[in-house]
């Protein structure tokens, strides 16, 4: 299930949120569910904020070490379609 988050429509305006909708908060959801439109504390007008995509980042390529490691089988090139198992 996806992680959704929501942020009071009104954030400026104390009177109209709670402090965790004024904050902003986050919630796990079925894609296939609606979203909100009010909070589930004050049911106050809330809207939903796009949210950073956490994409993995590679610091370094792998060593041989770490693939033998990992389980691949590491092949070098030796003539013209012929490798070496390493």
């Amino acid at each position: 299930m996806p992680i959704y988050e929501y942020v009071s429509s009104a954030p400026d305006d104390p009177e109209s949120s709670c402090r965790v909708c004024a904050r902003g908060f986050e919630l796990r959801r079925p894609v296939d569910r609606d979203p909100l439109d009010v909070c589930p504390l004050c049911k106050h007008p809330v809207r939903k904020v796009i949210s950073r995509v956490n994409s993995p980042t590679i610091t370094k390529p792998l060593s041989v070490t770490d693939a033998k490691k990992a389980g691949f089988t590491v092949l070098e090139k030796r003539d013209k379609g012929v490798y070496e198992k390493l």
